[in-house]
């Protein structure tokens, strides 16, 4: 079984900014299998699925963004989820827009949601996919960045790294992530 998680913030004034990009991603997943999210448990909005013939379950934790790691750690101890089979979909300032990294494993690098996935797993053992959302002006306040409305060309461009994203996943469960790395990375 595999857990696919995606990082964002659950109120509605956070639901398109760049800190969603987990989240937007999960959900352009659940569009293209016609997945709803509709169960609650442990603080996360989740459904259990099956995609390209694996057996998954679809996560948005719905605690603010510096607490992820409490829900995705309930989820993979309750289901008995190894950490090479938990997949975090995240943000990323360090990756150019409308590019994704896949990494089999990795410290957190200041991304809050990562800090607490890794402190509550006990490891950096897990794979992620980081969507790029670039970096902001010299002197642009970081948090106004990650949590700022987004211009319609902006969520354009965000678009491109949520949908190869996607894809990534999808790779990832049919032919492993060694090949998704290739491909991708």
């Amino acid at each position: 079984m595999y857990l696919i998680v995606g990082l964002g913030n659950p109120e509605e004034e956070y639901s398109m900014t760049r800190h969603n990009m987990g989240f937007d991603a999960i959900n352009k997943i659940c569009a293209k299998y016609n997945i709803k999210l509709a169960k609650n448990k442990f603080n996360g909005l989740y459904e259990k699925c099956n995609i390209e013939g694996k057996e998954v379950i679809l996560l948005k934790p719905q605690t603010y963004m510096n607490l992820s790691g409490v829900c995705v750690r309930e989820f993979a101890n309750f289901y008995k989820i190894p950490a090479s089979n938990i997949l975090i979909i995240y943000d990323d300032m360090d990756i150019n827009i409308g590019e994704i990294k896949i990494r089999k494993k990795g410290h957190s690098g200041t991304h809050n949601g990562m800090k607490s996935i890794v402190e509550n797993l006990g490891t950096i053992e897990f794979p992620r996919i980081r969507i790029g959302i670039g970096k902001p002006m010299e002197n642009e306040d970081k948090i106004k960045y990650v949590i700022g409305r987004l211009s319609n060309k902006t969520k354009e461009e965000l678009e491109e790294g949520v949908s190869k994203a996607t894809e990534a996943v999808i790779e990832i469960l049919k032919n492993g992530i060694d090949i998704a790395m290739n491909k991708f990375n």
